[in-house]
């Protein structure tokens, strides 16, 4: 009985450890199996879109640490840190128009603009000229610096009138106002003389609330300002402002009265004219003798009165010319136009 007792109890033992062994593998096996299966499964066309779309964000985001953001351009300050104020002008006779250029390499067709902060006006500068080559060249050489250190976005444009008719500056301002739109859609125009050249440049040409007068004096008058309610030389009017004015009249054909005609229409508008100070808004005119065919205008003021009668059909809008010529010379924009004949 001892005997046979002990092998039983060896057998039930060897039972046991073979049916753990049995377990163990049945275990082994399923898992390889799952395994197996598992990897063999195909992926949902949405967990493939997911997966992507995780590494399309993972990588963006990455592109973005590592992106450069620029810096963003800022405005000209209000006063340019590059005024000089009033300087010792200079008219020296052996000067010429590539001695101008050279002194203005970032000046293109006329057209300047700040590269290291955006200016805060965009001014167009209307020349009326007609064989007065050597005071453009002088206005030139000293108006371009000028505008310059203003930090002004500008571009200049030279109106010739065509032919030896009379001349008509206000009709010719009229031409390079509607011409210059044409390139930009300018905020601010400056009528300007070519024969005034500006000492300051802290008067500057940019436009105000109201029509602005920028030749308070002269070295011609002493400095003083031509006569009460004088709007003549240099003036500077707002795309709005002169368009609400219907611009210059076209029927002054000679020297003066145009100028007036200007000024009754902005008064007739409620507008102010506004000056700098005196000792600011100082000009040298460059003295010559009174141009052929630039005769002093014997009917302006019978013209004058009839301002208030004409000005919204006079103007702009009935502004006539024929465009014969664009040129665009590195100083200025160069326009030639047939603005036609006084009427008999």
């Amino acid at each position: 009985m001892g005997v046979c007792s002990s092998a039983c109890k060896m057998l039930r033992r060897g039972k046991y450890f073979f049916l753990l062994l049995l377990c163990l593998s049945v275990l082994a096996w399923i898992a390889m199996f799952s395994g197996d299966f598992v990897k063999s499964l195909p992926v949902s066309s949405v967990t493939t879109q997911a997966l992507a779309m995780r590494d399309t964000a993972h990588s963006w985001t990455s592109a973005k640490d590592n992106m450069i953001t620029p810096t963003p351009i800022q405005a000209c300050p209000q006063k340019s840190p590059l005024l000089q104020g009033a300087l010792k002008l200079n008219f020296e006779p052996t000067l010429t128009l590539k001695d101008v250029e050279g002194e203005n390499k970032r000046v293109a067709e006329g057209q300047f603009e700040p590269s290291y902060c955006t200016a805060r006006q965009s001014v167009a500068i209307l020349i009326p000229h007609r064989s007065r080559e050597r005071h453009l060249l002088y206005l030139l050489h000293h108006l371009h610096p000028f505008l310059q250190r203003q930090q002004l976005h500008y571009a200049v444009y030279v109106i010739q009138q065509a032919g030896d008719v009379t001349f008509n500056r206000a009709k010719l301002l009229n031409v390079g106002y509607l011409e210059a739109l044409k390139d930009y859609n300018w905020d601010c125009f400056i009528f300007h003389d070519v024969d005034l050249v500006p000492e300051n440049d802290h008067n500057l040409y940019i436009c105000d609330t109201q029509p602005k007068h920028l030749v308070v004096g002269r070295n011609s008058t002493g400095y003083k300002l031509r006569y009460k309610g004088y709007f003549g030389g240099v003036t500077a009017m707002s795309r709005e402002q002169f368009h609400q004015v219907n611009g210059f009249s076209n029927a002054y054909w000679g020297w003066g009265g145009e100028d007036d005609d200007l000024c009754k229409r902005v008064e007739l508008q409620k507008m102010k004219i506004v000056r700098p100070p005196a000792g600011i808004a100082r000009y040298t005119m460059v003295f010559h003798k009174r141009d052929s065919g630039n005769e002093i205008n014997k009917d302006s003021m019978k013209l004058l009165g009839r301002t208030p009668v004409v000005w919204k059909k006079d103007g702009l809008n009935s502004c006539s010319y024929k465009t014969l010529s664009v040129e665009r010379p590195p100083l200025y924009v160069n326009l030639t136009v047939d603005i036609g004949k006084p009427q008999s």
